[in-house]
């Protein structure tokens, strides 16, 4: 079988900066993830000798065409090319995803209290609006703005998240700063890979255990490599491997560790507790 078949962590040249990405490849189809959105089906996959093309359609880019992507083993990396939404022409280059397989069990090492009386834990994500404050010792996000994350970053952690929304609300919390856990106002609603306690794309749970809006939740989320657990309001939802990142990552290198990360970009949500213990 072809070495260029797996899971490769992307990263895309584009005139105002480098932007994630992640695909699988395997014979016959595979799964891809771009800069937005939810991991999506690969239609076919052409490998020949070392040099590889897939192409699938747009999912939320603006853009007209299908998405074409060509690549070339070199020195065990892929490197490529393809277009940008304006149809101009750019670059990007591959690496092997790491398996992340931990040798042993884990103890609890530190834990941190992301929520404090300051956002001083915290630093913002590029240039956006901040939206962001500690209001009577809760942080909130008032409305679309920019993302949060933590100054602190982890590798493999047990975070315990108190949390509420309003009506028609949409967030995340970004584990490691490149798998979203979903917070959504669709109590009721059955359970799917874009529904509350998912981890966006790629995992949706067994049951949809979320609260009305204006209601406390609580998850206990852990991570140990690519295997996470989700508990969410006292029932074991998750339990499974993330494949590969969330579209809108901070970026592909899922080897290294990465911070806690509040979606502002989408709708409001007040955090009471981010608790974050170390495992080791």
């Amino acid at each position: 079988m072809s070495e260029i078949y797996g899971r490769w962590d992307l990263t895309v040249t584009t005139p105002t900066g480098n932007y994630p990405s992640w695909v699988e490849l395997r014979e016959g189809g595979g799964s891809f993830v771009g800069i937005w959105g939810s991991a999506r089906p690969v239609p076919s996959v052409e490998v020949k000798g070392d040099e590889v093309t897939w192409q699938l359609p747009k999912q939320y880019e603006g853009r007209q065409d299908d998405m074409r992507f060509h690549g070339r083993l070199v020195d065990g990396q892929l490197v490529g090319s393809t277009t940008l939404d304006d149809g101009s022409p750019t670059t990007w280059t591959g690496k092997r995803a790491p398996s992340l397989v931990r040798p042993g069990a884990p103890r609890d090492g530190e834990t941190i209290e992301l929520v404090g009386g300051d956002l001083s834990n915290w630093e913002l994500r590029g240039n956006g609006d901040n939206q962001w404050a500690i209001v009577d010792g809760v942080l909130v996000n008032a409305k679309h703005g920019t993302d949060l994350m933590s100054a602190a970053r982890f590798d493999d952690f047990r975070l315990t998240a108190e949390y509420r929304y309003p009506e028609g609300s949409n967030s995340g919390i970004y584990l490691r700063g490149r798998y979203e856990y979903q917070i959504l106002d669709d109590h009721g609603s059955d359970p799917h890979v874009g529904g509350s306690g998912a981890i966006y794309g790629f995992l949706a749970p067994s049951k949809n255990t979320i609260h009305p809006f204006g209601e406390w939740n609580t998850a206990v989320i852990t991570l140990i490599g690519r295997q996470v657990q989700v508990e969410l309001n006292g029932e074991v939802v998750v339990k499974g491997e993330i494949p590969g990142i969330t579209g809108d990552a901070i970026e592909s290198d899922e080897g290294a560790p990465g911070p806690i990360m509040l979606q502002g970009t989408h709708g409001p949500v007040e955090f009471r507790k981010l608790s974050v213990t170390r495992l080791v």
